[in-house]
């Protein structure tokens, strides 16, 4: 899409003033009743009128004794004038009602968002319908922060970002995989030993060894295939058969429910380990009732996902 073209040197742009004066007077037929909608003086509208008539060097209306008539360049200019207004009136942020709301920016990782926020949005937004939240997605591997949020989720070691901001949830990490893949060994693994059949999916953002300790097992960290810096596509490689991820079933509750993942080593057998990170609700230097409904609601949420996730696996 190209960019508008800048603006002439000799661009004589009127004031809204004149235009909304000019446009209500043409319609009502004199400057009180003009006056009236306006709220203003007979006389500030047939300045303002004036005011646009010098700047556009033509007469727009004929003053009569009693009533108001259009010139024929009036008639004109007062179709494009209307055209220009209703432009102006239909955009949300000049409304009222939206320049009421609060505004409320939020900052969270890709897979987070998708898996956790955006499924649950439509209740926060059904409790506080004053409230117009704007979500913005982050790097956490790379640290980049989305711009300007007020509130921000963050991913990461309990503790990393002060004593006063607890984990939302207690995550837990089990191997996932696709039914599919499952299907092609000559049978389902039983043990976490006979993973090492199976292509392990590898980020650096959930390590397998701690998994492989907790189960005894002396086995370096996976160096064959992608490397995939998210957890998000970590799931969808696993629900595509390329391989086993070490999951969190709060964020991959969805295809667990679908039957696209399974627990690898079968529903209830596969084991879990604690999770080293967690996610966590950075809060805003101005706290406001809007930050503080979300904050409250984001915890609800995060624990529903959590509780979800591991009743499924």
């Amino acid at each position: 899409m190209s960019a508008p073209p800048p603006f002439s040197a000799d661009l004589r742009l009127p004031s809204l003033e004149g235009l909304r004066a000019f446009e209500a007077a043409a319609r009502l037929g004199t400057f009180e009743r003009a006056a009236d909608e306006l709220a203003i003086t007979a006389s500030a509208v047939s300045k303002r009128i004036g005011a646009l008539e010098d700047l556009l060097g033509v007469v727009l209306l004929q003053r009569g004794a009693k009533t108001l008539a259009l010139s024929a360049a009036g008639k004109e200019y007062l179709e494009q004038v209307r055209a220009a207004l209703a432009l102006l009136a239909a955009m949300p942020l000049h409304q009222r009602a939206a320049q009421r709301r609060e505004r409320l920016r939020i900052s969270a990782p890709p897979t987070f968002a998708r898996q956790v926020l955006v499924p649950a949005l439509p209740e926060f937004c059904s409790r506080h319908p004053g409230v117009e939240l704007e979500i913005v997605l982050s790097v956490p591997y790379l640290d980049l922060a989305g711009a300007d949020a007020e509130l921000e989720v963050r991913h990461g070691p309990a503790g990393a970002f002060g004593a006063d901001v607890p984990p939302l949830w207690r995550d837990h990490l089990l191997p996932l995989a696709s039914p599919a893949l499952l299907a092609t060994e000559a049978s389902t693994p039983r043990t976490p030993a006979e993973l090492a059949r199976l292509p392990l999916l590898r980020t650096p953002v959930e390590p397998w060894q701690p998994w492989f300790r907790a189960q005894g097992l002396d086995w370096p960290e996976p160096d064959q295939g992608p490397r995939l810096v998210d957890l998000g596509l970590t799931l969808e490689a696993a629900r595509c058969g390329q391989g086993v991820a070490l999951a969190r079933p709060a964020l991959a509750r969805q295809m667990l429910r679908s039957g696209e993942l399974a627990p690898a080593l079968g529903i209830g057998r596969t084991p879990m380990v604690a999770a080293a990170t967690a996610y966590h609700l950075l809060p805003g230097t101005r706290p406001t009732p809007a930050a503080e409904a979300f904050a409250a609601w984001l915890r609800e949420a995060g624990a529903r996902a959590a509780a979800e996730g591991l009743a499924l696996v």
